[in-house]
């Protein structure tokens, strides 16, 4: 249905609902009342439920639809793997807990209506699902186990909690040990087990490649382009004309790099800088995307759905084809490029003097590696100096302004979390071979500052502007959190001033400066990072509280994240002098859509990332079972303590696996304690483990304390 329909359809149906002569109906009685087609059913169905989503009608038990009390919530329910479960209703700030009686026939994903536990007294809200709208989860990816005349598909996915049942004739030909992608068509009850029908064999869970290709599938990422979008692509990528290339700010001559790690293929960012009479002259120049992704084209609803690009262990799925990503949107070296550019001339305090976004067209004189960037600024290696002699002046300039825009953040209260990501290497066949921290250097942490005083600027231009943007925001953390944070740090002799409730990030930063160097560094900064909200997108400027700013957009990477590529189209028609009254309202009508849709494959690519390293974390453990390894406790809980080795692999030391004494659970310190001894563990401390169990399966490392 069109929108303006829609809309016109939930405002009548309510009016009706409403109405005091109106008898509560299920949809059947309504769609017979109202005369609506048995082929427009689906159609009332989805009004209806929009209308229990916004919370103004009910669902009762016999589904009847009427007027909302007030009594119930709607929100996706997120099954847990030990039967319990939670809501994430619309507009809550905290998820309602649900127990494992109340769920009901309750699927994972699925979208429902709570009635809220009225005699809780505990911290945590609990409630009762009383009806399923709709199902979250269509498909489901899981090994397949044959049973003579029909099989069970054992889900991936510890959440889903239950097998499905397969009758043979809807099983595909698969064979135990297959992955495959189950279609649901009945989710089961009491008594009762789903029942699917197999519609893909990915493969076997031992052939090379079938474990990620089965979490790509998870978590339905699209992984081929579409004829007609691969088309598109090589038909717009042509070499940059002098057509191309008029009217647009000519920044050829300048001196300018791209500096990125040694395999990356998508070079969307480059910089040059110049110093005048004590005045910085920074560009920041982005790859004109929207140059070869017109509105609305094959390309870009493509890269909408996408949303960004994700990164996986052992592939790149990229949000655009390859022929522009790493072809004609890629700034290689010697090329003629189009760019959006933001110029900024920045004082010896680190401050944005003057600013200017335009059309640019570049060329990149050299491509750099963070690694040699590095051994120009730290290491001083002489071969490398004297390879890159021409450009050692603008990397010292760009790290002698890298450190006041690092110090003029740091003063505002900017919060700086520096744990280590991963590296795992794989080998022909996709097995790990080693896993190491991949630490930032110098150079990673000079492009950061840069992109990130671009973004800003950017921001705050269309914000005071007042035109339709995307922004990048960040909420401030929830004050219970921050009094649990202030309550167990205290326990170490430090504190966090938190005035009316509300916590200044400076106040974090300062706390992460204090720690910094000690034992408790690693236990403190995980909890302060627990302690704060996600970053999402939206339409309407709240300010970025990690940050500690204002203003923040993401502006400097279109080939791989979707709202970078819709700010620099916003961009481009107030440069252009297109944003019209109804170019206005059409960015006013698509943007909060695009924010929402763009912060979920965001996480959703998050979660898949995470998977895949977990995965082959696992895999590598795997075949270290018996080994002992020196390690840090990362995570104290009422099961056991987690323990996080120095290449970032973590497992959990189970609390049955503690046999000198009997462990109690200390929530506010986050400790182990024996009863007898008094023996604690605590986070933070080091101790030493051996290996002894790594499930592939549910993705799980076992770890047992070893003789000191």
């Amino acid at each position: 249905m069109e929108q303006e329909v829609f809309k016109q359809r939930k405002k009548m149906i309510y009016e009706m609902i409403c109405d005091d002569f109106y008898v509560p109906m299920k949809l059947k009685e309504m769609a017979a009342f109202l005369s609506v087609p048995k082929e427009q059913r689906r159609d009332l169905e989805e009004v209806l439920n929009a209308l229990v989503a916004d919370g103004k009608v009910e669902v009762t038990k016999r589904g009847r639809y009427l007027k909302s009390s007030g009594r119930f919530l709607t929100g996706i329910f997120t099954a847990h793997a030990r039967g319990f479960g939670f809501v994430t209703a619309e507009g809550e700030t905290e998820d309602i807990f649900i127990p494992a009686d109340k769920i009901g026939n309750a699927f994972h994903k699925d979208t429902v209506q709570v009635a809220l536990n009225p005699d809780k007294t505990g911290k945590r809200r609990e409630g009762s699902i009383v009806n399923i709208l709709s199902h979250g989860l269509l498909q489901v990816v899981g090994t397949y186990d044959s049973a003579g005349n029909f099989g069970f598909v054992i889900p991936d996915d510890a959440k889903i909690g239950r097998d499905i049942f397969i009758p043979k004739e809807h099983s595909k030909g698969a064979v135990s040990g297959h992955k495959v992608v189950v279609e649901l068509t009945d989710y089961g009850k009491k008594g009762k087990k789903p029942e699917g029908t197999i519609v893909e064999i990915i493969g076997h869970r031992n052939d090379p490649g079938t474990d990620i290709l089965s979490l790509v599938r998870a978590y339905d990422l699209p992984m081929e382009f579409s004829e007609k979008v691969l088309r598109q692509a090589e038909r717009v990528a042509k070499d940059v004309s002098g057509a191309d290339m008029a009217g647009r700010m000519d920044l050829r001559d300048l001196q300018t790099v791209t500096i990125d790690g040694e395999d990356a293929k998508d070079l969307d960012d480059a910089v040059t800088l110049t110093k005048e009479d004590g005045v910085y002259h920074l560009g920041v120049h982005i790859a004109d995307v929207t140059n070869y992704v017109q509105e609305r084209s094959a390309l870009d609803v493509e890269a909408l759905k996408r949303g960004t690009s994700v990164y996986l262990v052992d592939r790149v799925i990229p949000m655009l084809p390859h022929a522009l990503s790493n072809g004609i949107c890629s700034l290689n070296q010697g090329e003629n490029r189009l760019a959006l550019s933001c110029m900024m001339s920045i004082d010896e305090k680190g401050r944005v003097i003057d600013h200017k976004i335009a059309e640019t067209v570049i060329r990149v004189d050299r491509r750099m590696s963070y690694t040699n960037v590095k051994k120009i600024l730290e290491d001083k290696d002489p071969a490398v100096l004297e390879e890159y002699r021409d450009f050692v002046p603008m990397f010292q300039r760009m790290e002698e302004l890298a450190a006041l825009l690092r110090k003029k953040r740091k003063k505002r209260g900017s919060i700086d979390f520096d744990f280590p990501e991963t590296k795992i290497y794989l080998d022909s066949e996709g097995h790990p071979t080693d896993i190491l921290p991949y630490e930032r250097n110098a150079a990673t942490k000079m492009i950061e500052d840069f992109m990130l005083i671009a973004n800003e600027t950017v921001a705050e231009d269309f914000f005071w502007q007042q035109m339709p943007f995307v922004y990048r925001t960040h909420d401030n953390p929830d004050s219970e959190k921050i009094q649990k944070l202030a309550a167990f740090i205290n326990n170490f002799g430090y504190s966090i001033h938190i005035g009316q409730e509300e916590i200044h990030p400076k106040e974090l930063q300062k706390l992460l400066d204090k720690i910094e160097g000690s034992p408790e560094e690693l236990l403190i900064s995980r909890l302060t990072l627990r302690s704060m909200k996600q970053a999402k997108y939206g339409v309407i400027s709240t300010g970025h509280f990690g940050l500690a700013a204002s203003y923040y957009c993401h502006f400097t990477s279109p080939i791989r994240r979707y709202p970078d590529l819709q700010i620099h189209r916003i961009i481009k028609d107030c440069l252009r002098g297109r944003m019209k009254e109804s170019r206005i309202a059409h960015y006013d009508k698509i943007l909060p859509e695009v924010a929402k849709h763009s912060s979920e494959t965001e996480r959703r690519a998050e979660e898949a990332e995470r998977e895949t390293e977990k995965l082959k974390k696992t895999e590598y453990m795997a075949k270290r079972i018996g080994e002992v390894f020196e390690g840090v406790i990362s995570g104290v809980t009422a099961w056991g303590l987690y323990v996080e080795l120095p290449n970032t692999v973590e497992g959990l030391v189970h609390i049955t696996s503690l046999r000198d004494d009997y462990y109690i659970y200390l929530e506010n310190s986050y400790e182990l304690m024996g009863e007898a001894t008094n023996r604690r563990y605590k986070l933070g401390q080091k101790v030493k483990v051996k290996a002894v169990g790594a499930d592939t399966m549910l993705r799980t490392i076992d770890f047992e304390l070893a003789e000191e």
